[in-house]
């Protein structure tokens, strides 16, 4: 197929990957429904993709990806630029110049045989500010038809480019799947991400976090905004008022059903209304006014199946029941629907994500933990109306949060930018029994970005303080625990739509409406204003949820003094003290 676009600079990066990779012929991803459609094709006849049952799931289909390509590899992903110190402590470091041959050797010769695809896309809506180009060049089908999910896919895109070389160039290659020539480098100077040997989305879908936060978190930092692994939710009150809230959280603390949370039925009826706008990925802008703008830059949703259910998170559920890819879930061989654990009583008659018969009784779950839905954004029942203009929402708070049995309260508030960026930065969640078969250790994630910062996360401190700085009406920052348990480990907060009760007190304390008490680590909650009607929990298990124990919080301090350890002399002074001063209201 012929080019669709006379940007030099495109055609140059196609015609080096071709030189390199060698494919028998090239495709330009041109948007059409003809070339879809063709592709898709291809995927059902060699065995790539299955198709589901038709009128249960129209258009939904299932992939299944190598056993040992089933999540992403950390420990493959590199930061490739010139110096070490300048990809910090928390990353993978390699140098261009040894990852740029290491990687053409492998790459070399890579699709013979095969077919090149070259996908022009954007992230964010062609044509606004807060949009930014990509090339992926690949070999798979999986990620072309994935990727047109995800983001936006098509000729427009590169009309939109022009003859600009303002793109970020991605190439991707199955090759042997060989999980020991595994790599996922990006190289910040040259706006590039090469990802070779995986067909897991997380690893070759490179728009998303590869792109969306690694390549973008360095624009940002350029550039004066930025990218962040946050969800964004709108909360409407009674008045009829729409607020914007920015959320960063670890893994299995119930980001995504935050992000599509559905009030209480009490709540309901008093006229709130919950609308998401992103549940991953937030590209924040100063505007004009001093406040920060935000925008959802993908297109879909890649979300964990298993756990998601009805009750879960009922709306995540209704945005899988057409025009979606799953991966690694199990095939319902009576009705050709699928499952996953979590998602009601399991099949009769059933295939594994490893393409094995399986039934309940087989001993092993049939869902890999990791499996995913592919869904594009659109068939969410609470979508905002905002997500569709591009334009950015504005942000009253930021909420960070992390799974913490004891210690941190079920709110709180920053006494300011300086030190919400101080709780952003020491974030942390306990580990679970079921992740890792020790309960309670505690892993700090700034920000919940640890895996996804694509330069030194000292630096990206010192961008979030500088950013508070040039804002007449920042955001104010908070941090929330859902999850404090009593001495049997059982949860204390009910949490999913209750949840709500908790941001209704947020979006008061950033609009002046009401008081908090002041603590040794920032402002809690009076619990008169908590609205617990219709809940189980009694105003005194709520102050229990609030209580900030001194001597718990100079173990943290503790914790968090070890945590900063790591980044030596590059961390901000202004966040040594911040941890100064928590350390002296703290002491006894």
């Amino acid at each position: 197929m012929k080019s669709i676009t006379m940007n030099t600079n495109v055609l140059k990066f196609v015609d080096q990957s071709v030189s390199l990779c060698k494919p028998d012929k090239v495709v330009w991803i041109d948007g059409s429904k003809e070339l879809y459609d063709s592709l898709l094709a291809e995927a059902l006849k060699t065995g790539e993709f299955i198709k589901l049952n038709q009128e249960l799931l129209p258009d939904c289909y299932l992939h299944r990806s190598a056993v040992n390509d089933v999540a992403r590899v950390e420990g493959r992903t590199f930061i490739c630029c010139e110096q070490k110190d300048d990809a910090g402590p928390t990353n993978n470091w390699m140098a261009p110049a040894e990852a740029y041959s290491k990687l053409e050797g492998i790459f070399d010769g890579c699709m013979k045989g095969r077919t090149m695809y070259v996908i022009p896309y954007s992230m964010g809506k062609v044509g606004t500010p807060f949009a930014k180009i990509g090339i992926e060049i690949t070999d798979s089908i999986y990620v072309v038809l994935s990727m047109r999910i995800m983001t936006r896919v098509g000729k427009e895109i590169l009309d939109s480019l022009g003859d600009s070389n303002d793109f970020v160039r991605g190439l991707h290659s199955k090759a042997e799947l060989d999980e020991e020539k595994r790599y996922i480098c990006h190289f910040p100077q040259d706006n590039a991400i090469w990802s070779v040997n995986s067909g897991y989305g997380g690893n070759v879908l490179l728009g998303k976090k590869c792109f969306a936060l690694r390549i973008a978190s360095c624009l940002a930092r350029d550039e004066g905004w930025l990218a962040e692994h946050m969800l964004i939710l709108g909360v409407t009150k009674p008045d009829g008022k729409t607020r914007y809230i920015c959320a960063a959280f670890p893994s299995a603390c119930g980001k995504t059903n935050l992000a599509m949370l559905i009030p209480p039925e009490g709540y309901r009826r008093k006229g709130y209304k919950i609308e998401t706008v992103g549940d991953d990925i937030a590209w924040i802008r100063p505007g004009k006014d001093g406040s920060l703008y935000a925008v959802n830059p993908e297109n879909g949703f890649f979300g964990v199946a298993p756990g998601t259910n009805s009750k879960s998170n009922p709306n995540a559920l209704a945005t899988t029941k057409k025009d979606t890819i799953f991966t690694n879930v199990v095939l319902n061989t009576d009705d050709n629907t699928v499952w996953w654990e979590g998602l009601g009583e399991a099949p009769k008659h059933a295939v594994n994500w490893k393409g094995q018969p399986w039934t309940a009784e087989s001993g092993e779950k049939g869902a890999h933990p990791n499996s995913r839905f592919t869904a594009p954004t659109v068939n969410c029942p609470c979508l905002s109306d905002k997500f569709a203009t591009g334009e950015g929402v504005k942000i009253s708070a930021f909420i960070f949060g992390g799974r913490r049995a004891k210690t941190v309260p079920l709110v709180y508030q920053s006494r300011s930018w300086q030190h919400g960026v101080f709780v952003g930065s020491v974030m942390a969640s306990e580990t679970t029994a079921a992740a890792t078969g020790a309960v309670g250790v505690l892993r700090r994630d700034p920000m919940a970005m640890l895996p996804f910062c694509g330069y030194n996360m000292s630096d990206y401190f010192r961008h979030w303080l500088d950013m508070g700085k040039k804002l007449t009406n920042a955001p104010k920052i908070f941090n929330v625990n859902w999850f404090r348990t009593d001495e049997n480990g059982k949860f204390i907060w009910p949490g999913f739509g209750d949840n709500l009760r908790v941001l209704d007190w947020i979006i008061d304390r950033c609009e002046d409406a009401i008081d908090a008490r002041e603590t040794a680590i920032g402002y809690v909650p009076y619990a008169k204003d908590i609205n617990l009607e219709g809940t189980d929990v009694s105003a005194e298990t709520l102050e229990g949820l609030l209580e900030v124990d001194k001597k718990q919080w100079q173990a943290e301090a503790e914790s968090i003094e070890e945590h900063y350890k790591k980044f030596g002399d590059r961390l901000p002074k202004e966040l040594r003290e911040e941890l100064a001063g928590l350390k002296d209201r703290v002491a006894d």
